[in-house]
């Protein structure tokens, strides 16, 4: 099982969303947060002397089976990308457990 995290724009949360439900992934947690890139951090600062801007973004969280990465990856590349600054970053992880709380279920029936 992997862990995929998302920062995307927040307009491309419904097509990111429809891009994995067709896959069978319907599953996710979804955070606003706030964030700014290194490019970012050096052009601003320079220009805005020393202050900050923080850009909305949103955080997007799955699990997957190991077999459905690549597909979801994929599909979260297709549906988030603009072709601008700032599309965001996909980060995945090796995730050792799952557990469901109310049944106690373990690892992929836990999904």
């Amino acid at each position: 099982m992997k862990k995929i995290e998302v920062i995307i724009k927040p307009f491309k949360l419904e097509q990111v969303k429809s891009g994995l439900a067709e896959l069978g992934i319907e599953g996710m947690t979804v955070s606003e947060v706030k964030g700014f890139g290194h490019r970012d951090f050096k052009n601003r600062a320079i220009g805005n002397h020393g202050r900050l801007s923080f850009y909305p973004r949103l955080k997007v969280e799955l699990i997957v089976k190991n077999e459905l990465l690549g597909s979801a990856i994929a599909a979260i590349k297709q549906s988030a990308r603009t072709g601008t600054r700032g599309d965001g970053k996909i980060f995945v992880q090796n995730l050792l457990e799952v557990i469901r709380i109310r049944t106690e279920e373990r690892g992929e029936q836990a999904i």
